[in-house]
């Protein structure tokens, strides 16, 4: 399970136990590679030269793990300085490295979803596009406002959106640099679900434990299989229909005659 929450007061994701490793690992999942000329640590080493706010990992005991992008300073943004002062080639690369980032986030075995409180702009809009859900807090707002600096969507947030909303929709939201608010999320298939906002400020946790619990719908059984149901469902997305097929068979090949498999016959739950 992973889950992310685009907050005013940090921004917040989470993700079972291997979701750092898995995201550290370089190659797997990822876009672009050395083939392409891009160095991943060459990109790495120029963006950490332009320091802002932190990134912090803590498991809790549930078995989810939070992280937490924070960055008060700048409203919880990706850090801009980063992006600041980079020549065009290394402007290109920089999209480069955020497209293998959330390419990974999006190839995770886990399924995820993010979490909109107050407002997700710009590359926030394009980070909750990289989960497989997005829930929205009453009062939040989606807006993918590159048109207004004069740039489109750079970190495959485009592409992505495409595929959830359709390419109508998405030019809508593009072009027009919309803001989307729960009822309107829900309306083109953006937001999954809307989640009241607390009133009282002590009881602000609580938003997150309703996004946990919205999940928990979707995450609930063997992890294998959960693992499963992520990979054939991104290779119906990704890949041509006949090497879908086949990646489906042979995932189906892994769960057969597995523990989860043979429980579920034990116990005749097919209906349950």
């Amino acid at each position: 399970m992973a889950l992310c929450a685009v907050r005013r007061q940090p921004v917040r994701s989470s993700s079972c136990g291997a979701w750092a490793w898995l995201l550290q690992r370089q190659s797997r999942g990822c876009v672009y590679s050395s083939i392409h000329g891009f160095s991943q640590e060459e990109i790495r080493d120029k963006l950490q030269a332009f320091p802002g706010g932190s990134i912090d990992l803590l498991k809790q005991e549930s078995g989810v793990a939070v992280l937490t992008i924070n960055n008060p300073s700048r409203m919880n943004a990706f850090s801009g300085s980063m992006m600041v002062d980079l020549e065009e080639r290394d402007g290109m690369k920089m999209c480069m490295f955020m497209q293998n980032a959330l390419t990974r986030l999006l190839r995770l075995p886990l399924i995820s979803v993010a979490l909109v409180e107050g407002r997700a702009l710009g590359g926030g809009a394009e980070l909750i596009t990289a989960c497989d859900f997005r829930l929205m807090a009453s009062g939040s707002v989606i807006q993918f406002v590159h048109k207004h600096m004069g740039l489109v969507p750079g970190w495959g947030g485009a592409a992505r959106l495409v595929h959830t909303i359709g390419s109508q929709n998405a030019l809508k939201l593009l072009g027009g640099a919309l803001k989307v608010d729960p009822e309107l999320g829900l309306q083109i298939g953006l937001a999954d679900g809307v989640l009241e906002v607390p009133q009282a400020e002590q009881d602000a946790g609580t938003l997150l434990q309703q996004a946990e619990n919205w999940l928990s719908c979707y995450t609930k059984g063997p992890a294998p299989v959960i693992r499963a149901v992520k990979k054939v469902v991104l290779s119906g997305r990704e890949l041509p229909l006949s090497e879908a097929l086949r990646t489906e068979r042979d995932v189906f090949g892994t769960v057969w005659g597995g523990p989860a498999n043979l429980q579920a016959l034990a116990s005749k739950s097919k209906h349950k």
